[in-house]
């Protein structure tokens, strides 16, 4: 009887731990099965809700290394830096020997620019990882940062004694030792590793240098050399044609220059950055002697890229600049066409129809790019440029309205608009209306001289309210006291109030700087000497306003001959 009363007992109490362990067992799977969930969160950047996972399964089991990483890597992405901080913290306590636990601490550091705890944890882990690369270069940017130049230089010599020198590490160099000033200590380097070593970036580097210096037949030789190792190294045979160009060997310029943009290996953006800075920089006699050596290089990019975007601009710019609108503009709208969606293909179709000043398509272009590119009310704005030059001032107006009502928290765009109605209103005929424009521009920008300028003078033609007119001329002849428009619309005012002798040397300074350029001035200019007796003088500049006037001065001839009349008199 006792044993049947005792073996159910023993039964239980022997079942009871193993039912426990296996509870526990259960507990730690669902856990990690949570800490995976998480981790898929993490990646899918749903941070919020793997922090949350996380955070439950801390709370279960608060030394879980895992459950404190993950948490502290969702707290840095969510911004929460001094969360992060504590959990990573927490996973290095509990596993110091971890690299990544350790690593992405420093990372916090490092994101809340606390360098010296970056540092210092970077150069504990590499204590202990001695074989992490990685570590070597963050170190090496961490000295940089604060200007510990030898500490770096001494970091890049670890790296070679643990893994021995290689083209990363003598150009890590060289760029050290360059930044501290220290030029031929650093090509020295290049140099030596030279000798040691075969390298096209580096041979290269050293041709540039050669190059920079004047020592041509140096340079030909390192690119020379690198063209050995790579022959279609682009750098390579990028400078070995420009010592060709530099010293006008010609033919072999146009040689070494063919095989770089025959290149493969060179993108067609690169291309096309080499040909446009070729096509600007060079002068109008190289552009007019080799035309058909440039026009072939053009040609043949174009047939090797015929639907390159950066090419397609660079073909307009080269046939722009060498006289010929007509390709150009085909160039530009072959690449708007191709790239409907582009925002710069339109913005230079519109801006070659502005230069070559075909306003009916422009304007029509203009409002067309516009209606694709509604956050852009420059389209529009050149398209008033056309309508201005076509004589329809209406259109004018009412893209003045659209873009005023585009843009009302834009001043620069609103005083632009402003002062163009103020401009069509006159030219309307409705000076009532033009000065409101104004006067809505100069609350905007009180000192805007060319609206000042053209307000003083429209009132001065009008002949009423002439101090106004006087004070807001005034500050634009202190602000640019070179302008001869500015000059001439004072000179002007002070004239019709009765001062032609504080007028005149206003309109001698106009004469410097231009004012023989304009009938207007001329003739404000003889009126001011007429009306001091200066009759010769006065009648030199009336000739000169004679001969240049196209209409522009209605009556003037019979107005210098009533003025002869009144001298004789």
């Amino acid at each position: 009887m006792m044993k049947k009363i005792i073996f159910p007992v023993l039964a239980v109490l022997l079942c009871i731990p193993a039912q426990v362990h296996a509870q526990e067992e259960d507990k730690a799977r669902i856990a990690e099965n949570k800490i995976i969930t998480a981790v898929e969160k993490y990646n899918e950047r749903d941070f919020g809700k793997a922090s949350g996972i996380l955070k439950g399964v801390i709370s279960e089991f608060p030394d879980n290394d895992a459950a404190h990483f993950y948490l502290g890597l969702s707290e840095f992405c969510l911004n929460h830096m001094d969360a992060a901080e504590s959990e990573l913290k927490k996973a290095v306590a509990l596993d110091s020997t971890n690299f990544w636990y350790r690593y992405r601490l420093a990372m916090v550091y490092s994101a809340t620019d606390r360098k010296e705890l970056t540092t210092a944890m970077f150069e504990d882990l590499l204590r202990d990882f001695p074989k992490k690369s990685e570590l070597y270069y963050s170190l090496i940017d961490l000295y940089i940062s604060q200007g510990q130049t030898d500490r770096a230089l001494e970091t890049l010599s670890q790296i070679e004694t643990v893994f021995g020198k290689n083209e990363a590490t003598a150009l890590t160099r060289f760029d050290l030792l360059r930044n501290s000033g220290k030029q031929d200590e650093a090509y020295g380097t290049l140099e030596e590793f030279n000798r040691e070593y075969s390298s096209p970036q580096v041979l290269s580097i050293l041709g540039d240098w050669h190059m920079s210096m004047y020592d041509d037949s140096l340079a030909l030789k390192s690119y020379g050399e690198a063209l050995e190792l790579e022959p279609d190294y682009a750098p390579a045979l990028l400078g070995k044609a420009e010592v060709f160009r530099v010293t006008r060997k010609y033919d072999e310029y146009f040689s070494v220059i063919g095989s770089f943009l025959g290149s493969p290996s060179v993108s067609p953006e690169g291309k096309a950055d080499y040909l446009k800075s070729l096509f600007q920089r060079s002068d109008p006699m190289f552009l007019k002697t080799f035309s058909l050596q440039l026009d072939s290089m053009m040609t043949g990019c174009l047939d090797l890229y015929p639907r390159d975007s950066s090419m397609l601009m660079t073909a307009g710019i080269y046939y722009y600049g060498t006289g010929r609108p007509a390709e150009a503009k085909a160039m530009f709208r072959k690449n708007m066409d191709i790239y409907p969606e582009s925002l710069s293909a339109a913005a230079n179709y519109v801006e070659i129809l502005m230069y070559t000043r075909e306003w009916k398509e422009l304007s029509s272009e203009g409002r067309k790019a516009f209606g694709k590119f509604r956050s852009e009310p420059a389209f529009l704005e050149m398209a008033s440029v056309a309508d201005y030059n076509l004589g329809d001032y209406e259109k004018v107006l009412d893209i003045c309205d659209t873009v005023l009502a585009l843009c009302p928290g834009d001043s620069l765009r609103s005083l632009n608009a402003y002062t163009t109605m103020g401009d069509m209103y006159h030219q309307l005929g409705d000076n009532k209306k033009a000065y409101r424009a104004y006067e809505a521009a100069l609350k905007i920008n009180p000192t805007y001289v060319p609206v000042l300028n053209n307000y003083a003078y429209f009132l001065s033609v009008e002949g009423r309210k002439l101090k106004k007119a006087y004070g807001m001329s005034k500050i634009t002849v202190e602000k640019e006291p070179d302008n001869p428009t500015y000059l001439d619309t004072f000179g002007w005012i002070l004239y019709l109030q009765g001062k032609p002798l504080e007028a005149k040397p206003f309109f001698k300074h106009a004469m410097l700087y231009g004012g023989k350029e304009s009938v207007v001035i001329l003739d404000h200019y003889a009126e001011v000497l007429f009306a001091l007796k200066e009759y010769d003088l006065a009648f030199v500049y009336w000739t000169q306003a004679q001969s240049r006037n196209n209409g522009e001065i209605k009556g003037l001839d019979e107005k210098i001959r009533q003025r002869k009349s009144e001298m004789n008199r």
